[in-house]
Formats: structure tokens, sequence, C-alpha cells
């Protein structure tokens, strides 16, 4: 082919190059988003009056292995789990629910330090608290209804190797806690984290209500 030719063809071939990029479809933007449990903001849990005299040791939260896992939960019925892939959790969920605890025990007047696990050696703790969730999730009832659904075991214990403890390993509460189910608008995943960090502050409620007396 003569070089006069080639340089006539040379647009054409240009514009079709183009026309064929015009053609690849455009990336989507990713439709993922994450949410995180919220509780006592640092300006509360730093204004915190420290009254009271427990020392409390918070063990670190068990969690159902189903949960275990960063896509957010919906159950329908007993048995059937959905998993919502485009809504996850930020951070273990485990790992969210043991951080809003200890700053919602850190701001009671009750409680002078909340120590997690695992404990610095020189701690002398009077009760330690056990947490192990069973749901954390949204629910769709047989009504059709969504709620948001929270239970766990809890279990507080008098530390048995405290100098001079009085009952030390007596197991001074323990019971299912299944918070209030509360209204929630399916696919409205932010208002399932709040709705849930609601529950865990509940839950923390009941704990200080336990404790035993200073």
């Amino acid at each position: 082919m003569t070089r006069p030719r080639l340089l006539r063809l040379a647009p054409l071939a240009a514009a079709a190059l183009l026309a064929g990029c015009s053609l690849l479809p455009r990336p989507s933007p990713d439709p993922t988003r994450h949410y995180v449990l919220t509780g006592p903001s640092p300006a509360a849990v730093n204004a915190a009056v420290k009254q009271g005299t427990l020392k409390v040791g918070l063990r670190s939260v068990q969690i159902a292995p189903y949960l275990d896992g960063k896509a957010m939960i919906v159950r329908r019925g007993d048995n059937e789990i959905d998993y919502r892939d485009y809504a996850r959790w930020a951070e273990p969920l485990a790992t969210g629910i043991n951080r809003m605890l200890v700053a919602r025990l850190h701001v009671s007047d009750r409680v002078e330090r909340v120590f997690p696990q695992p404990y610095p050696f020189d701690v002398v703790r009077d009760v330690d608290v056990s947490v192990s969730v069973l749901r954390c999730e949204g629910r769709i009832r047989p009504d059709g209804k969504a709620v948001v659904s929270f239970t766990c075991g809890v279990e507080i214990v008098r530390v048995a190797d405290k100098p001079g403890a009085v009952g030390g390993g007596q197991v001074i509460f323990r019971e299912v806690f299944e918070a209030p189910e509360t209204p929630w608008k399916d696919g409205d995943y932010a208002a399932l984290a709040a709705g849930l960090s609601e529950k865990v502050a509940q839950l923390a409620d009941l704990i200080l209500a336990k404790l035993p007396a200073e």
C-alpha cells in the first residue's frame, strides 16, 4: 500500500478506534457501604465524674459464628439468614460491641475503672463481666414487619483472686438478655446500626444495674 493511501486511511482508523472506546461500559460506582456501632462521645467519656470505687473487668465479647463476618444480617423466620453483602460492618462486630460496653460502663458514676481483656498483671478487679452475643441483626417477622433483634448471654462474677475478697468466684448475675424488638425499615442499614447500638446501650444499663454494692 502506498504512503499517500496510508495517510488517507489514518484518520478513518483513528475515528474507528475512538468509536470503539466509547462503546466500552463505564465502571459502575461501588454500592458497598460500611457501618459502625455508636456509643458515648469522647467528650462524654472524658467528662465522666468518677465517684464509684468498682473496678470492672470486661472479658472479650464472644459472638455466634454466623455473626462473625463483615456483612450485616437480616433473619427471616427461625432458620433463614440473609447476608447483605453491600451493607458491611467497618470493624468486627465483637470488637464494636466490646468498645461500646467499655465506654458505657466507663461513664457510669458507679465504676472507677473498666479493664478490657487482656488484663494488666497489676490490676485488682472487683468483678468480671462476660457477654456472649447470640443475635445482632435485622429480622423480618412472619407478619412481614422488619425489626431490630439483639440477644445475648451475660454473666457477672466476683473476682476470686482479689486480696481479701469475700465470695470470690461467686456468680452474681447470669441471664439471657433479649432486648425489646423495635421497628426498622428493611434496607435502611444506617438505622439498623443505630438500633443495634441502642440495644448494646440497654445491655450496658442492665450490667450496671446488676453490679454489686460498692
